[in-house]
Order: C-alpha cells, then structure tokens, then sequence
C-alpha cells in the first residue's frame, strides 16, 4: 500500500480527506477533514519520528540503529522541526486571517466557528 503524504502526487497541491468510514459498523462521516501535521510529513519523515519516540527520543541509539552519524540525525530532526515549524506558523496566519475576515464583517461567526474548528 501507497503512504500517504498529503500533497497529489499529480500537481503537488495539499490533499484533504472527504470521507471517512468506520469498517465495523459503516458509519461514515463526510466533509473537507484536513491531514494532521505528521501526517503531512513524507513517509521518509514520519519513519524518522516513529523510530525517533520508539527509542526514547535518543538520537545516538537511532545513530547505532542506522548505521548513521549523529550529526546527520540531528539535522533530519533540525529539518523535520523546521518543516512542523512552517506548518505550525501558515495554520497560525490563516486563523488570524478568519479572525480578521470575522471583525470586518466578511464572514459570519457560525462560519468563523466552523474555519477555526476545522484547523
């Protein structure tokens, strides 16, 4: 099976999810639901961080385990970091840019209450 990345592999653009199934009782639930953080991260990165909490967050057994330097594995960390880091930040300014939208009259407060919830 394809890991999921949460960018089209066609055009690149953001993937969002529209419909999620329960395989036990079929209840579905429908609507843009966007891709977690990690889950946006590539299969190579959320490898990383599986390994990474599997071992404590010890980054020399992840060097032994590897068979790669330390200095090598903290920059993938720095890098993973810096990635969160970005998502983290753009997640922030779109929040103020509904909460903004919201003080001018632009949207309504149902539909605010709906953007900031589906962050």
């Amino acid at each position: 099976m394809k890991k999921l990345t949460g960018k089209c592999s066609f055009c690149g653009d953001e993937l969002h999810i529209e419909r999620l199934r329960c395989k036990g009782c079929g209840i579905a639930i429908e609507g843009e639901i966007q891709i977690p953080r990690l889950a946006r991260l590539s299969a190579e990165d959320r490898d990383f961080i599986e390994l990474f909490v599997r071992l404590s967050g010890s980054l020399k057994a992840m060097s032994k385990q590897l068979g790669i330097s330390y200095p090598t594995m903290r920059n993938r960390l720095n890098r993973i970091i810096e990635l969160l880091t970005q998502e983290i930040s753009r997640d922030q300014k779109y929040r103020e840019e509904i909460l903004d939208k919201l003080d001018q009259g632009k949207i309504k407060a149902e539909e605010a209450i709906k953007l900031l919830r589906d962050l």
